[in-house]
């Protein structure tokens, strides 16, 4: 077993760098490239089913990478899973750049979300080993430069498709993840690999909380990477501009900010967090209801409701560090939670986009995933009662 150094400041400071530019890149990818599925469509013949697909192997890549990126930053280190994680994020990022048929640009979308989901695993515990003093700032900072490339990406993607491109747009935030790689690589031999945590008893698989949290993730994957996959599709089809898509779909992901300073702190003060459930059910009704009667003349409203409805995400990771009794336990929950969750959810992107093309219209899909939300209010229900999680035996 490894034991741990105190990094100097200035090693510090460059691991400070790599984790503010890779948070900064978890998101960009996908927001950034909603916007520009009609140019890429248009210009690699491609319709619905290959941009469902596409908003599939996201949130799948999200799957394996909960389950695969822990047992790899054992053996390798967090900092050197961290720096081939970011790697393969950029060579994802410039191939799909350059793609030149629908089957390149799905190859290249799985080595870069292969990446981005190890990200999201990796980082977390490098921020606790690096920074256990300055662990609630530098975590913060993590949430909000998420949330601000999520909806920086396609403000910036419609103009310089314009100007460029959309394979100038669609490349373009392989500058920066090419930097947090160089700066990941230039830690790893100065940096010494983290020991694997003490091991935690199972989880018990068929406990309620486990099950409400899995539930709840799952349908909360399910909304948010539909929406970005194809709301941008949804209201051009209203009769929107591509311009004013993309904002909107900025707006919405921007209002994650809020949720991000708003939900965890409320989550930890009530004994049980389920009206947040309540309120955020009927937020997303709202938007899909709007969506049906009046998609172009509401689109602001709607896409606020979208943005304050999926706050069951901080509330769902909140909730996973709150149950459990002990930071190993939380471990163990939370690959479970994010891994089954993320497969679940991935099949939104894609079977959404098939029905509209069966379909021909949008219709169908509002009053699906409108439905679903029967499943999240049942799956918060469990997952917000007042319990801790019960080991398996």
């Amino acid at each position: 077993m490894t034991t741990t150094v105190q990094a100097p400041p200035r090693l510090h400071r460059g691991i400070l760098l790599a984790v503010a530019l890779t948070a900064l890149n978890l998101r960009t990818a996908v927001t950034g490239f909603s916007v520009l599925t009609g140019e890429a469509g248009a210009d690699l013949r491609f319709g619905p089913v290959v941009t469902g697909a596409i908003g599939t192997i996201v949130t799948a890549c999200f799957a394996v990478a909960a389950f695969a990126a822990p047992p790899v930053a054992r053996r390798l280190g967090l900092e050197r899973a961290a720096a081939l994680a970011v790697t393969a994020t950029t060579v994802g990022i410039l191939l799909r750049a350059v793609a030149w048929s629908p089957a390149v640009l799905i190859v290249a979308t799985v080595i870069a979300f292969a990446g981005v989901g190890a990200c999201n695993v990796i980082l977390i515990p490098i921020v606790k080993q690096h920074f256990p003093e300055r662990l609630h700032t530098v975590s913060t900072m993590y949430m909000v430069l998420l949330q601000v490339g999520q909806l920086a990406a396609p403000l910036i993607a419609v103009p310089l498709t314009h100007a460029y491109g959309w394979r100038v747009a669609a490349g373009g935030w392989a500058v920066v993840t090419a930097v947090a790689a160089v700066l990941w690589f230039a830690v790893v031999p100065r940096s010494a690999p983290v020991s694997a945590p003490p091991a935690a008893a199972p989880v018990d698989r068929r406990d309620p909380l486990v099950l409400g949290l899995i539930g709840l993730m799952a349908m909360t994957t399910l909304h948010v990477y539909t929406l970005v996959t194809w709301f941008p599709a949804m209201l051009e089809d209203a009769g929107l501009s591509t311009t004013a898509s993309a904002l909107l779909l900025s707006w919405f992901a921007g209002l994650g900010l809020i949720a991000a300073f708003v939900v965890p702190p409320l989550t930890t003060r009530l004994r049980s967090p389920y009206p947040i459930v309540v309120v955020c059910v009927a937020l997303m009704a709202v938007g899909y209801a709007g969506m049906l009667a009046a998609p172009a003349a509401g689109a602001f409203v709607w896409a606020t409701a979208f943005g304050l409805g999926v706050s069951t995400f901080p509330l769902c990771l909140t909730l996973i560090g709150a149950r459990a009794a002990d930071p190993q336990s939380a471990s163990r929950l939370s690959g479970l939670v994010q891994g089954v969750g993320y497969g679940i959810g991935c099949v939104g992107p894609l079977a959404l986009g098939a029905i509209h093309q069966a379909t021909g219209g949008w219709t169908g899909t509002y009053w699906l995933l409108a439905a679903t939300l029967l499943i999240t209010l049942g799956a918060g229900w469990a997952a917000c009662r007042p319990v801790r999680l019960q080991r398996a035996h």
